[in-house]
């Protein structure tokens, strides 16, 4: 089954994918941490040069993946230690989070499309301060120290006619701020990672990527200052499922004849166009949302 495409936005998942030997190529590093009191598994890729970019698929960076197997469930504790995690692992990416920085945090996605409504909802929560800042000065908070922090949800193309990285790029020259940090939702290549998966990376986002719908990158080559992307993937395609379930099947029953094989493989052309989410998006989109912005705004110190 392995001449399935597999179509993820995780980095983790593309190494996963990957044949034995190439797991070891060159120009790319992994480092993995579990911590059994949460059930809480960090996975670092650093993808360090071009022939590890090839070999990956992906670009050079720094991809974190946090892999929390109760994060959708109602636990707000667990939440807490989930989103104290994840701003550590901010603190860590974000460029000079030392320094006092202008920071503009976008929400990508369509708040009419529940697994595609991260983003909105995430901005929509976060504890805005740039406005403050530049009316009263740092006296606003108390502190000596004060991020200016700035959101924006630029819609889909769908809505505006216009692409997410040409109104971002648009505010971005207007504003001028120190980083951008872009939340989206994301595609996974197994079910067991959907909404309880987050992955950080300072490389940037290709919004659609994914679901096979390409837009304008999100990227510090585009934009001109750093970028960092916070993803959770929300949705995988049908025929992934179909075929993960044939092959636990046919590890249960022995090899599958050959010919079996093909039919299926040409049978799932159209379930790539089709992808699936679980039944309680709604409510664990909810839940992820409030991590994040809990973590941005533990990182942002605000």
């Amino acid at each position: 089954m392995s001449s399935l495409r597999v179509r993820t936005d995780l980095a983790l998942e593309v190494r996963e994918n990957m044949e034995e030997g190439a797991k070891e190529c060159r120009g790319v590093s992994v480092e993995e941490e579990y911590k059994e009191e949460s059930e809480l598994r960090i996975t670092k890729v650093v993808i360090e040069t071009m022939n590890g970019a090839k070999a990956m698929g992906k670009p050079i960076g720094t991809y974190i993946t946090l892999e929390a197997p109760a994060m959708a469930l109602p636990d707000e504790d667990y939440h807490e230690e989930i989103a104290k995690e994840l701003a550590v692992q901010l603190k860590k990416i974000i460029p000079d989070i030392d320094k006092e920085l202008s920071v503009m945090v976008v929400g990508l996605g369509n708040r009419d499309v529940t697994a595609d409504a991260l983003g909105p909802n995430v901005v929509d929560n976060l504890t805005i301060t740039r406005h403050m800042v530049k009316e009263y000065g740092k006296a606003a908070f108390n502190q000596k120290k004060v991020h200016m922090v700035s959101g924006l949800v630029p819609g889909v193309m769908a809505k505006t006619g216009m692409e997410s990285q040409e109104i971002i790029k648009g505010v971005v020259e207007k504003t001028k701020p120190d980083v951008v940090v872009v939340i989206d939702a994301l595609a996974a290549r197994s079910t067991k990672r959907l909404n309880r998966t987050i992955q950080i990376t300072n490389t940037g986002i290709h919004p659609g990527s994914g679901v096979g719908n390409h837009r304008n990158a999100i990227t510090q080559e585009a934009l001109g200052v750093p970028v960092i992307a916070i993803g959770v993937p929300t949705v995988v395609d049908a025929a992934t499922i179909v075929s993960d379930a044939f092959e636990k099947m046919m590890r249960q029953t022995g090899e599958e004849p050959l010919e079996i094989q093909d039919n299926l493989l040409a049978g799932l052309g159209e379930l790539y166009n089709m992808y699936v989410t679980g039944k309680d998006v709604d409510y664990e989109i909810k839940q992820i949302s409030h991590i994040i912005c809990n973590a941005l705004n533990s990182a942002l110190e605000v």
